[in-house]
């Protein structure tokens, strides 16, 4: 049984398999048709907020929408690196996958807290549910990644452990 998988790169696998199919889906349907895609239920809260309060042409608004399908589709490239990095063990072992998850963390919990907070300020009691629940899993695996001890690097020097005592037991004692 393998022991180098972390907590920290399992919650992040567990999040890469919840935010890669659900956002990609959501950026797709914005890059298909933008109006009906950013009028949809998980960016309802993000359009009327721009069409409510900050009142910009239909073009302009169009123009946001594909940015915010592009600002999900970064989050989601994010997360399938850390995946690919997650697939060697050398790098799993190494934390070296933590990089790309973390860049995804901060995008994704950048977007969720906006839109949570767009939700809040045009009522959306669904649209702000669904972003605090997103927003929750993203901080909640952030807070493991910074709290979590770093990996431990093995040293192969060649010298076992029983090497090591006998050529401490041939030192002379100056005490």
């Amino acid at each position: 049984m393998s022991t180098n998988w972390r907590i920290g790169t399992f919650n992040g696998a567990l999040l890469a398999a919840y935010f890669i199919p659900t956002w990609t889906i959501v950026a797709f349907k914005i890059m298909v048709s933008p109006v009906h895609g950013f009028y949809e239920r998980p960016n309802v809260a993000v359009a009327l907020f721009i069409s409510d309060h900050l009142h910009l042409a239909a073009i302009t608004t169009i123009r946001l929408a594909w940015l915010l399908a592009l600002g999900k589709l970064t989050v989601v490239a994010f997360f399938a690196i850390f995946l690919v990095f997650l697939t060697r063990a050398s790098i799993r072992k190494t934390s070296g996958c933590d990089e790309a998850l973390a860049i995804a963390l901060a995008i994704g919990s950048l977007i969720s807290f906006a839109s949570m907070v767009m939700a809040s300020q045009v009522g959306e009691a669904a649209a702000l549910g669904l972003h605090a629940t997103e927003l929750m899993m993203m901080l909640g695996a952030a807070i493991v990644l910074v709290v979590e001890q770093p990996a431990e690097r093995q040293i192969d020097s060649g010298v076992t452990s029983g090497d090591l005592a006998l050529q401490q037991s041939r030192l002379p004692n100056n005490r």
